[in-house]
């Protein structure tokens, strides 16, 4: 269910108290629309850790750039409040065209990842993020459980690949060394990410 609230003073007013309670920090803005997103479970801050926690160290390894376990990211410098996403994370490599407005980034991180909550939008996000011209999409469905990368193609995000826990393949970053897939887990599918040089394999 979907709730629009047209009222001014009652939207004003619950815009504040998400505000003092912290709980605004999921919520978007898509082209004027106040967007409330859903409130990551367990499983999902886990996830985001985890995916968070290799990336940096692969960009560490070598300087490559940054990483962020949500940021801001708009179309536009100023009066960017009015249409911005926040990915579950943003890689940002060294020479990235996207730039540091030091409250979001205008313009495309190299890599985004989104992982999918019971009613959210992450998938209608991609042509946000194509426009913007962010060059890879990895999104970490749970019901069922899948795995989708979209690489940038002529300004278009397209699907370059798509998992699910009974599939032998392995989806390949452009954007990273690394290789993903699931495989069975007890409880819920393993998501597994390797190294494309060997050097290390983690299970998240």
């Amino acid at each position: 269910m979907v709730m629009l609230v047209a009222e001014r003073e009652l939207e004003e007013q619950l815009r504040a108290q998400r505000r003092e309670s912290g709980a605004d920090r999921f919520d978007e803005v898509w082209e004027g629309v106040y967007c409330v997103s859903p409130i990551p479970n367990i499983e999902h801050q886990f996830i985001v850790g985890r995916l968070f926690a290799i990336f940096q160290t692969i960009l560490d390894a070598g300087d490559l750039g940054m990483v962020f376990p949500g940021v801001n990211v708009s179309d536009r410098e100023e009066g960017w409040t009015h249409n911005y996403r926040g990915p579950d994370i943003a890689l940002v490599l060294k020479g990235c065209p996207a730039k540091n407005c030091g409250t979001h980034w205008c313009g495309g991180p190299d890599l985004v990842v989104e992982i999918v909550s019971r009613d959210d939008r992450s998938r209608e996000k991609v042509e946000f993020y194509s426009r913007i011209g962010v060059r890879e999409l990895l999104i970490v469905d749970r019901d069922p459980w899948a795995l989708e990368i979209y690489q940038l193609n002529a300004s278009q995000l397209t699907l370059a690949g798509r998992l699910t826990p009974d599939s032998p393949a392995q989806l390949q970053s452009i954007v990273l060394p690394l290789n993903f897939r699931l495989v069975a887990g007890q409880g819920r599918p393993v998501i597994e990410v390797s190294h494309r040089e060997g050097r290390q394999t983690w299970r998240i």
